[in-house]
């Protein structure tokens, strides 16, 4: 398979942060308050059905529902972006749109906002001409846009802003992402083991795989709804804490787990964390396994997660960005 290229940045929306990801690919993502521990079990209610917006079946959706497309005047913009930084360079992360002229970008960047928060939480803008300008161009375009959502902060513990999504050829081992990897990425969402994990994550495809790529995506508000009618007797469970493989993102000598739960609801926002692996390498870091009942309940997250009927698919093309919530 061809290497392929994409480039990602975390962002924040009022108290959220973002990521943008991407075969290159580019990425970012927001979080909540931190969850409550006491005594290992975390103080938090638990929703009897998620009334949301974001909790979408396939059949019930279409690419009308999360394609954006970048019109002629943001495209000029940006093309008048990109030439002022050739004249005057600056730094990718030193780059803020409200110093330039952008309000073509500013009004698409809005609905995106929109659609992401209040439409299924998915959103394809298409697309940014990566063609005519080079790599280092084209992220810089890429970061100014994913700014207007909010502001860009680490998504490593190193403090990288700006994350390439390639096959480096490194093995999978604990401070090694699958997505440096050339192994499949299954469901998951971003810092799991974070107490405020992204809130949006973006996606910008520098070079798309010559074989692959295809992107699947799913409702963690659907999965919870499905689970409450196959298996409410598993539903408690993934609320209480799950160990979290932390990839190796943390002080040197700290603990290499960290304890969240799957579902989360204070009252006022619901969130969800899902990454089975990263639970399965956190019992081992824990040294003790997981629970019998821990054990069913991600299994059974799992088969409602592959479950076509929850899910849709496509392959991202060259200059697209993507940008789930």
């Amino acid at each position: 398979m061809e290497e392929s290229d994409f480039r990602s940045a975390f962002p924040t929306m009022e108290e959220t942060s973002v990521g943008q990801s991407a075969s290159r690919w580019r990425r970012g993502s927001s979080a909540f308050e931190d969850p409550q521990l006491w005594g290992g079990s975390i103080l938090t209610r638990m929703m009897p059905e998620v009334p949301d917006h974001q909790a979408w079946v396939r059949g019930a959706v279409s690419p009308s529902d999360w394609t954006v497309s970048l019109p002629a005047a943001a495209l000029d913009e940006i093309d008048r972006a990109i030439l002022r930084l050739r004249a005057h360079p600056q730094p990718t992360v030193q780059l803020d749109p409200r110093e330039l002229a952008l309000p073509a970008c500013t009004e698409v960047m809005t609905t995106v906002g929109q659609m992401l928060r209040k439409g299924i939480g998915l959103v394809v803008l298409d697309r940014l001409p990566v063609e005519r300008y080079t790599p280092e161009e084209s992220t810089s375009a890429y970061w100014l846009l994913a700014s207007m959502l909010g502001r860009l902060v680490e998504q490593t513990w190193s403090g990288t802003r700006i994350y390439d999504v390639r096959d480096t050829g490194k093995t999978l081992e604990y401070g090694v992402r699958r997505s440096v990897t050339n192994l499949e990425l299954l469901f998951h969402t971003d810092g799991p083991w974070l107490d405020l994990p992204p809130e949006l994550v973006g996606l910008l495809c520098l070079h798309p795989a010559e074989e692959g790529g295809v992107s699947r995506f799913t409702s963690l508000a659907t999965a919870h709804n499905e689970l409450l009618r196959r298996h409410p007797e598993l539903l408690p469970r993934l609320y209480q804490p799950f160990p979290w493989d932390r990839q190796g993102e943390h002080v040197p000598g700290d603990e290499r787990f960290g304890w969240q739960p799957v579902f989360q609801d204070d009252g006022r926002s619901f969130r969800c964390r899902c990454n089975a692996a990263l639970i399965r390498t956190g019992a081992e870091l824990a040294g003790a396994p997981l629970d019998a009942e821990g054990q069913e309940a991600v299994a059974v997250l799992g088969e409602v997660l592959d479950d076509p009927e929850f899910s849709v698919e496509f392959v991202i093309e060259r200059g697209q960005i993507q940008y789930e919530k």
